[in-house]
């Protein structure tokens, strides 16, 4: 016997409400450029994976086609090559999905909702501004566990203990860790080729700043255990003993 109208109405009203709100949390995606030779670069982006392996996994990637000529005869074919490398793909710029090239590409649809922001009013010139406050720092007092992942694209990561391997750390500025730092440490993840690493205890599986990598087996033997920092000369990642 179906229910009577009062007990669909009592149910109803009983029922957990739905609720659903607008995206209240950020994620930090990586860009990769590629450049032609497509082949070529997917021969360096092999050995970067050798080298640290397991650095892709997980992470959304954007693909930024726009140093990628529409000719490369690697073009059609890249897209599955990413994800044969375990690459997650979950947005494409710099590209016409129309061209003839994409033609068996499993396209990403990316995000949607976006919108422009608000035109800005220009200032006047002689009016005087306050000088810019630098971007915070995130101090973090325990010591990081392998599997760990802090990402903070705000400003320089302080951190006072140690940072075990396969932990991972990605910041907008510097990385400061007054411990050992065994696992990954990203530097200037937002355009900051200027960004350091610096390390009490020097051990660390990865180094990156502003997208230049370098691997332990990299380092310099002299400085390894030993109070450095990393920094960019040119497009370089080295090595410094701390002063």
């Amino acid at each position: 016997m179906p229910p009577s109208s009062d007990a669909a109405s009592s149910s109803a009203s009983t029922a957990a409400p739905l609720r659903i709100r607008a995206g209240g949390r950020s994620f930090l995606a990586l860009v990769l450029t590629p450049e032609a030779p497509l082949d070529g670069w997917l021969i360096a982006l092999d050995r970067q994976i050798e080298r640290s392996a397991g650095f892709f996994a997980g992470k959304p990637i954007i693909l930024d086609l726009s140093l990628a000529p529409a000719d490369d005869p690697g073009l059609p074919s890249f897209l599955p090559a990413l994800q044969e490398r375990g690459v997650r793909v979950i947005g494409i710029e710099g590209a016409d999905r129309s061209g003839s090239a994409f033609a068996e590409w499993d396209w990403p649809e990316g995000f949607i909702g976006g919108r422009d922001s608000a035109a800005a009013d220009v200032p006047d010139e002689a009016e005087e501004q306050p000088p810019a406050l630098p971007p915070g720092a995130l101090v973090i007092e325990q010591p990081v566990r392998s599997g760990q992942q802090i990402v903070w694209p705000e400003g320089d990561v302080v951190i006072l203990g140690s940072v075990a391997s396969g932990a991972e750390i990605s910041a907008g500025g510097s990385i400061h860790v007054y411990g050992a730092l065994r696992g990954r440490a990203i530097a200037g993840i937002v355009g900051r080729p200027d960004a350091r690493v610096f390390a009490r205890v020097m051990q660390a599986e990865l180094l990156a700043i502003d997208g230049f990598y370098a691997v332990a087996d990299e380092f310099d033997p002299e400085l390894v255990g030993k109070p450095a920092q990393a920094l960019l000369e040119g497009e370089s990642l080295i090595l410094r003993p701390l002063p």
